[in-house]
């Protein structure tokens, strides 16, 4: 009411020859063409509506008019990539329209992913040389610590020889172990902090502005846990290399994102066990971190051989090409620290140890070192966004719809 008092007081005075007030413009982002084209498809989406069961960038969609880039950097990153919507859409290439939502989605999320790294020349360095890039770090880091565990130890020859007695320390003290690997970390967690922190600033004003709620917070995390949006809609899977529905997307994911769970699980474990009861590594077969670093590398080998089959077996027209080499470094990087560390502990546990332990404990250090240094700028920084995209969604359906159409 105060604002149209205002405006109908300005209007008396112009009509009485009063000065005009002069309206502060507000600066708009200028869209990206990868941006424009996903608000061109919104447009056309939201008039047809004909998906709007199938994930949650559907209701969210019903609930805009137009589409800022706010908006669409929010529903790229809600959009799971499943394909559906692609095969079941009337508008779809060959038609004028051309509407491919999973395609345009990909490569705004892919945007974001540069967009939003901190700091952004390496997120920008990453997108485009990312399985070079992750590659040449295992190698590079790998030489690094052969050659520098060589120095000490007296030559090549004495390390190919060295007998560690199965014990990891021999070679790396635990205490250098923490120097090297506490900063990488700690960066890691610092760059996906600032990252995710601009996104969720940028989209929280666009999904109602609301807090995230207790109810919210929990139907988001139980969507999360079970990849609910995998399933294209309908729990028959999603589509791949061609129209036909299939759960292997959705099964490959769960394998390497459990694993990697398990696997870090037993890394904090190890470490309570360290510092709390003094009980250092290595541990044995029956112990609780073995078992759940043993079931987790198991898991990330199968699950990311899954996935990059499934990568390079994929339709075109299901997503960005561009992202393939981010993409395929991230999966090269989780098969590499699962393998090697299965490979560690079948060589420590298969006499004669000593000849081959030392290389493979370089190779194993190399490749997880690599893969910390790497998640903010690679495919891991997806499932951050993703979440947070998630949780934007389950709060925003909680409140009631701004233009009244459409139901959630």
């Amino acid at each position: 009411m105060q604002t149209l008092k205002s405006l109908t007081d300005e209007a008396i005075g112009l009509a009485q020859g009063g000065p005009a007030r002069v309206i502060p413009i507000v600066p708009v982002p200028a869209q990206s063409a990868a941006e424009t084209e996903v608000a061109r498809q919104m447009q056309i989406c939201n008039a047809c509506r004909y998906c709007e069961g199938f994930c949650a960038v559907f209701p969210a969609m019903t609930r805009r008019l137009d589409f800022t880039q706010a908006d669409v950097h929010y529903l790229a990153n809600l959009c799971h990539n499943c394909g559906a919507c692609l095969h079941a859409c009337q508008y779809a290439p060959p038609h004028e329209f051309a509407v491919n939502i999973p395609q345009a989605m990909a490569q705004v999320r892919g945007q974001t992913y540069a967009d939003y790294a901190w700091p952004p020349a390496l997120g920008r360095l990453y997108r485009r040389n990312g399985l070079t890039l992750s590659l040449a770090l295992v190698v590079a880091l790998t030489l690094f610590l052969v050659l520098g565990a060589a120095l000490q130890g007296g030559g090549l020859g004495a390390l190919w020889g060295a007998d560690l007695g199965g014990n990891f320390y021999r070679l790396f003290p635990h205490n250098l172990l923490v120097g090297l690997f506490a900063p990488v970390f700690l960066f890691v967690v610092l760059a996906l902090s600032m990252g995710v922190r601009r996104f969720w600033k940028d989209v929280k004003p666009a999904t109602s502005g609301a807090d995230v709620s207790a109810p919210a917070a929990t139907e988001a995390a139980h969507d999360v846990l079970r990849l609910k949006y995998l399933d294209g809609g309908h729990g028959d899977g999603c589509h791949n290399e061609d129209d036909a529905y299939t759960l292997k997307r959705r099964r490959a994911h769960h394998l390497t994102f459990y694993g990697f769970l398990l696997c870090f699980a037993a890394t904090s474990l190890a470490t309570v066990y360290h510092y709390v009861f003094g009980w250092p590594a290595p541990y044995e077969a029956p112990s609780i971190p073995k078992l759940l670093g043993v079931a987790g590398g198991v898991m990330l080998v199968l699950g990311t051989i899954g996935l990059w089959y499934l990568n390079r077996t994929r339709h075109p027209d299901h997503g960005d090409a561009a992202q393939k080499p981010m993409d395929l470094g991230f999966i090269a990087l989780l098969f590499l620290v699962a393998a090697s560390g299965l490979a560690l502990w079948l060589v420590r546990i298969t006499p004669p140890a000593a000849p081959a332990l030392a290389l493979v404990l370089c190779l194993h250090l190399g490749a997880v070192m690599a893969l910390f240094a790497t998640l903010p700028y690679g495919k891991f920084a997806h499932g951050v966004f993703r979440t947070a995209a998630l949780l934007r969604h389950t709060t925003e359906k909680r409140q009631p719809n701004p233009i009244g159409l459409g139901s959630d």
